[in-house]
């Protein structure tokens, strides 16, 4: 008997990696979704961008599918970049600079990472949603090269920056790791999985 297969609507493999490693102890095939495959995030939250890309994936697919749509939420920027966050500049070093900049030397540096995630079902139909957040804080400069959001952001409960944060931290303590735990019994249960 095979395993069901789990579509994840993401042409990141980072980001499909982390979500599977959350699913692992699922007895589930977990599948990125075809390459080909290009959704545009034209929604105006977190939730309508996630349902956008699953159900595209679904019903391209035919697979039940997880999507997720994250981003960076400043309390001193009135919550921006938000959605935007994957567009907020062009590169991982424009965007940091270009948010070090606008928060300036304020010490209101308060922040969280917000992920919604949804599972639709191989017609494309929502089944259940999630959303999880990781609170820190904004530091004044990066923490190792290379990176994004994630070099700055401070947790203080791992007293680390999110993006040193360990695997069982990750599904434990991060934004993705929180919607994904609450999403996994639905899972199960919408995928007859024991």
């Amino acid at each position: 008997m095979t395993n069901p297969v789990l579509t994840i609507a993401s042409g990141n493999p980072n980001k499909v990696s982390e979500i599977s490693e959350m699913l692992n102890v699922l007895t589930i095939e977990v599948k990125k979704q075809p390459p080909y495959l290009e959704v545009e995030e034209t929604g105006k939250s977190y939730f309508d961008n996630a349902l956008l890309k699953a159900r595209a994936a679904a019903m391209e697919t035919k697979t039940w599918t997880l999507a997720d749509d994250s981003g960076l939420e400043v309390d001193f920027l009135d919550g921006e970049p938000g959605i935007f966050s994957a567009r907020y500049a062009k590169t991982k070093n424009e965007k940091i600079t270009k948010l070090l900049y606008e928060l300036g030397d304020t010490p209101y540096r308060s922040a969280r990472f917000v992920s919604c995630m949804v599972l639709c079902n191989p017609e494309g139909e929502l089944i259940k949603e999630s959303t999880g957040i990781c609170w820190g804080e904004i530091l004044k400069e990066i923490i190792y090269p290379n990176g994004e959001f994630e070099s700055i952001f401070w947790v203080k409960e791992a007293n680390c920056v999110y993006g040193k944060l360990s695997q069982s931290q990750l599904s434990k303590i991060g934004s993705r790791g929180k919607a994904a735990r609450y999403l996994a019994p639905f899972l199960k249960k919408a995928m007859g999985i024991i």
